[in-house]
């Protein structure tokens, strides 16, 4: 099926099950332990064997030699494959450097070995046996003194933008602002690990594994180790988290294939914690520069931003300044973005790629402009609201509501009670309240499922989709019951498993949205082979309540199945409605925070979102997605920052103790507002995306509490207590 026109009135629409608040089917499982995730598949015949891996103890260079003589004499040790056995393996498409590299050190705990014996214990202690003798490179790890030599890639996509003359009206403008504002490396920090189980039968490999996009991994497995992809069955029904971090292969898999051929037993892998954050991908950290220019009016007539951020030679730009082309209006703009060459592990998507950051910076600034031309800071970006591209007057947005957003939240939140900046204090706590817009865009990827009924009415929905903990299985359930007009007591769903139809996967926010038009197509070509079956016009036909209905006709669903069952498959493509109209969702992220005045000491007293996404399919799990969104922005805004050894070009502190994230007690109050509405261009489901929207803007929002609270403008994060403490006043 392809999507080439808006949606009209389709079975989606009865809302009988899909919009309704229904509880994850899968959290029974996950709750009571019953969930097998990547690491925990266990067949108690089988006799699995444990990886441990080995990491490069330098950041750049060769490695001379590697003696593994006596980890091979180790006790319990079946098996330790190199890096160095038969040279590099292949780069997957989705990885800037090679995962198993041969001789060559790309950056710090790049995986140059794995050790595989009868226990971990047995793994660990042999792989600490291995000696390894490096001729050591310089590299760069600092991305300020590589900003110097930072180009624009040659294959970016649109890594400059130009409307108008920026720097003519810039210059001209009665009202200026002209500020550098910079966010740290940040990591994943997911709970479940990387980790893999491969097993080999013949030519053929199993792997269990923690995957965001199976079809994906599997691709890429297949040409790391060069083997046929259909030669390779992946399984992946849950997931600890990901954010980004799973979106593509990663070297546990590559290692458990590996040690699994070479010890001709099932093995386990599960990287280390500390190999998460070095081996793995990060979201890079970026320099902005945003310039503003508007009149006396608070309308603005320029507008520019800047970004740099560093990455492995081939890497990625980190789109910082993707938000700022679409989000407000303004007839000069300029938008560049330049890459730098670091020596740093590789920087890749992390949840929200390019707004989440680009939107730390540009929403502060946006804050700091309303205070120049003496505006509320909501009136300010109301001012400035547009309903067309702003690059492309003759594009417009298929839905916007960023002013519906702004002005509920107000209200809700009780926006007219702000304090004058640094004038409200409760015995030594300086309370404040911020603002910031919310946007991320609408992306949507093919997606594809098979739906089969049963001669008892059952309907089971396949899909190599995920569920990374944002309730696939749950609205892809809702989705097929809507379609075809029975409970959820009479849907199954499995996810998770390459034998089955390519969908989109999990990320980027195009996973909800997607994964269910895809089983929406697949549900219309069961429905017309119900119809078919039982002779039926299928225009007219009425699913409903188990039953088949047409004119005066009434047939049980389980009956027109009939013994041998029917099957309904297809995927949901889609046609060119993005470039005739933006897709984009919107919102408005509050803020209140206490900062000590003594201490620095910064506390989130209450936060809410009003999210603008389309038609919201079940608002607990969307619920659930955006207040794990803004608790994540917490982190990033007060304390999320891979420390950088720029001397040895590794991130220090690559654990949970070191690296501190947001958790539940961080966030006394958060609450969640959906705007009624639909969106008929985005698709079949009318839905867009959520789980990111809840993350763009929340950490600029605290900064700029944070500066109504205390006076104090932090514009590099985390702002951490150094950053305030010795401006503010005297306690």
């Amino acid at each position: 099926m392809k999507f080439d026109t808006p949606a009209t009135t389709n079975p989606i629409d009865q809302l009988k099950v899909i919009g309704q608040p229904i509880p994850r089917i899968d959290g029974q499982l996950k709750t009571t332990g019953r969930a097998m995730y990547a690491y925990e598949w266990h067949d108690p015949n089988i006799p699995y064997a444990y990886g441990y891996p080995v990491g490069s103890a330098i950041a750049k260079g060769l490695i001379k030699s590697m003696d593994v003589a006596a980890a091979k004499r180790a006790p319990g040790v079946l098996a330790v494959v190199t890096t160095l056995d038969g040279g590099s393996l292949k780069k997957g498409r989705f990885n800037t450097v090679e995962l198993f590299g041969g001789d060559k050190i790309h950056h710090y705990h790049q995986a140059i070995a794995v050790v595989v014996a009868n226990t971990f214990e047995q793994a660990r202690s042999a792989a600490a046996l291995i000696q390894v003798e490096y001729a050591e490179e310089e590299g760069v790890y600092d991305l300020k003194e590589a900003m110097k030599s930072a180009a624009k890639p040659d294959d970016a996509k649109k890594p400059d933008s130009s409307v108008g003359d920026f720097e003519a009206a810039f210059r001209d403008a009665p009202v200026t602002l002209e500020e550098t504002y910079t966010t740290p490396d940040q990591s994943h920090a997911m709970m479940e690990p990387h980790a893999s189980i491969a097993a080999w039968d013949g030519d053929e490999v199993t792997v269990w594994t923690s995957s965001q996009m199976i079809d994906w991994w599997r691709s890429d497995l297949a040409t790391t180790l060069d083997v046929d992809k259909e030669k390779i069955h992946l399984m992946s029904p849950f997931i600890g988290g990901g954010f980004g971090g799973k979106l593509y292969l990663r070297a546990d898999a590559v290692l458990a294939a590996l040690g699994a051929r070479a010890a001709n037993r099932p093995v386990k892998v599960a990287l280390p914690r500390p190999f998460i954050m070095n081996n793995t991908t990060h979201r890079p950290a970026t320099v902005q520069r945003i310039r503003i220019g508007a009149d006396r009016n608070g309308k603005i007539t320029a507008i520019a931003h800047e970004s740099w951020n560093g990455d492995q030679p081939g890497g990625r730009l980190e789109e910082a300044v993707a938000q700022t082309r679409l989000l407000y209006a303004g007839a000069n703009r300029m938008t560049a973005m330049r890459l730098a060459t670091l020596d740093l592990p590789e920087g890749n998507d992390m949840r929200a790629p390019g707004e989440a950051p680009g939107m730390m910076a540009l929403e502060i600034a946006i804050d700091e402009m309303a205070e120049k031309v003496g505006m509320d800071p909501i009136e300010f970006r109301i001012v400035n609201d547009t309903q067309v591209d702003p690059q492309n007057p003759d594009r417009p947005f298929s839905h916007r509501n960023l002013v519906g957003c702004l002005k509920l939240g107000a209200e809700r939140f009780g926006w007219s009670n702000r304090p004058k900046v640094g004038s409200r204090r409760e015995g030594s706590w300086l309370v404040g309240m911020g603002v910031a817009a919310a946007f991320r865009n609408n992306l949507v990827l093919a997606s594809g499922a098979r739906v089969k009924l049963d001669k008892e009415g059952v309907v089971t929905v396949e899909t190599d989709m995920t569920d990374i903990g944002t309730g696939s299985y749950t609205i892809i359930a809702q989705t097929a019951a809507e379609m075809m007009g029975v409970g959820m007591d009479k849907v199954a769903v499995q996810l998770g498993d390459s034998r089955f139809p390519v969908s989109s996967g999990s990320g980027g926010q195009f996973g909800a949205n997607s994964s269910t038009s895809g089983v929406y197509a697949a549900c219309v070509k069961l429905r017309q082979a119900v119809a078919a079956k039982l002779g039926l016009n299928s225009e007219d036909i009425v699913f409903e309540n188990g039953v088949v209905r047409s004119g005066d006709r009434s047939v049980p669903l389980a009956e027109a199945a009939g013994p041998d069952g029917l099957v309904g498959e297809d995927t949901m493509e889609w046609g060119d409605l993005t470039k005739t109209h933006q897709q984009s969702t919107f919102g408005a992220h509050f803020v209140e925070v206490g900062v000590d005045v003594a201490t620095g000491e910064t506390r989130i007293r209450r936060m809410l979102a009003v999210c603008a996404a389309g038609r919201i399919l079940n608002p607990i799990t969307a619920r659930s997605q955006v207040i794990g969104s803004m608790a994540m922005g917490v982190g990033a805004a007060l304390s999320e920052e891979l420390a950088v050894d720029t001397r040895r070009g590794f991130f220090v502190n690559h654990d949970l103790a070191g690296y501190e994230v947001a958790v539940h007690a961080d966030i006394p109050r958060q609450e969640v507002i959906f705007m009624d509405e639909t969106d008929p261009m985005s698709s079949p489901m009318k839905a867009k995306g959520v789980g990111e929207l809840g993350l763009c803007g929340v950490s600029a929002a605290i900064a700029n509490a944070i500066y109504n609270a205390t006076g104090v403008r932090v514009r590099h994060y985390p702002i951490t207590l150094d950053k305030l403490i010795g401006e503010l006043p005297e306690a």
